[in-house]
C-alpha cells in the first residue's frame, strides 16, 4: 500500500475529480473505441456500435453498484435507498459490472442479428486494460488492500497483483488476435482465466471477509475462502459452458 497519495486528481470548487474515476473513464473510452474500430472494419452499423457501447457502460455501472451493495450493505435497500445510488462515494463490483454489461449487451446483439460472441471478443481489450488501471486507482483510494504478512514488505500489494493479472490477460489477448481463434474464445477464455487467476493470486492475499471455511496464515498473509473464491468454480463453469454452446470449435493449439 502506498501512503500519502491523494485520491483526487484535481478540484474545481466543491467538485472533486478522483483518479479512480479518471482511470475508469479511460478504460471505457479505450474499450468503446476499439469496439467501434473493429465493428466498422467488419461492416457493422455505426449507430448500433455507439448505442451498444452506451448501453453496456450504463448497465455495467448499474450492475457493479447493485452487486456491491447487495454483497456488502444489503440493508441500504430498505434503510437508506439514497445511499445505493451514491457511486461517487466508492463501491463497485467487478462481477456486477460484467453481469450488467452481459445482460444488456447480449440480447441487444441478438435482436439486431449480430453474433454476440464476436462483439464480446472485442470487449476483452477494454476489460483487460480497465482491470490494470482501475486497480491502480484503488491505490489512490487506499482500498482493495492486501493482508499483512511477517515479511519485510509488510502488506501484500493486492492492487498491483490485480493489475498484473490484467496485464497478463491483455498480452494474451493481443497474442491471440494474430491466431484467428474462433468467435467467443477470446471473451469466454478471458473470463475463465481472469477468475482463476484472481481467485488463486489476488483474493488469496486480499484482506476480504472469509466465508464458510476460515483459514488465515498470519506469517504468509494468506486466507481462504473469500466470497469471490467460493463463486469462482461456478463462473468458470459457466464460461466453459457458454463457449462450448455458443462459440466456435475448440482449437488444440490455443493457450
Amino acid at each position: 500500500m502506498l501512503l500519502n497519495l491523494s485520491p483526487y486528481a484535481f478540484k474545481i470548487g466543491p467538485i472533486a475529480v478522483h483518479w479512480y474515476g479518471i482511470f475508469m473513464a479511460l478504460s471505457f473510452l479505450l474499450g468503446s473505441y476499439y469496439l467501434y474500430v473493429m465493428g466498422k472494419k467488419s461492416g457493422i452499423d455505426e449507430d448500433f456500435l455507439l448505442n451498444l457501447a452506451m448501453l453496456v457502460i450504463i448497465a455495467g455501472v448499474v450492475g457493479a453498484r447493485l452487486m456491491f451493495v447487495l454483497t456488502n450493505y444489503p440493508q441500504w435497500f430498505v434503510t437508506d435507498p439514497v445511499q445505493v445510488v451514491k457511486i461517487w462515494e466508492g463501491g463497485l463490483s467487478w462481477h456486477g459490472a460484467l453481469l450488467g454489461g452481459f445482460l444488456a449487451g447480449w440480447p441487444y446483439c441478438r435482436r439486431h442479428g449480430i453474433n454476440p460472441n464476436i462483439i464480446a471478443d472485442w470487449t476483452v481489450l477494454g476489460l483487460s486494460f480497465g482491470y490494470i488501471i482501475v486497480r491502480v486507482g484503488n491505490i489512490f483510494n487506499q482500498e482493495v488492500l492486501g493482508r499483512m504478512t511477517e515479511f519485510s514488505f509488510g502488506r501484500w500489494p493486492a492492487q498491483l497483483i490485480g493489475s498484473s493479472i490484467g496485464l497478463i490477460l491483455l498480452v494474451r489477448f493481443l497474442y491471440l488476435q494474430k491466431k484467428g481463434v474462433p468467435a467467443g474464445y477470446q471473451f469466454w477464455s478471458f473470463l475463465w482465466y481472469h477468475q482463476l487467476l484472481r481467485a488463486l493470486m489476488e483474493e488469496t492475499v486480499r484482506e476480504n471477509p472469509l466465508f464458510l471455511v476460515h483459514y488465515v496464515n498470519q506469517y504468509w498473509g494468506i486466507g481462504f475462502f473469500t466470497l469471490t473464491q467460493l463463486i469462482t468454480p461456478f463462473i468458470i463453469g459457466f464460461a466453459y459452458y457458454m463457449y462450448k454452446t455458443t462459440g466456435g470449435r475448440r482449437l488444440t493449439n490455443q493457450i
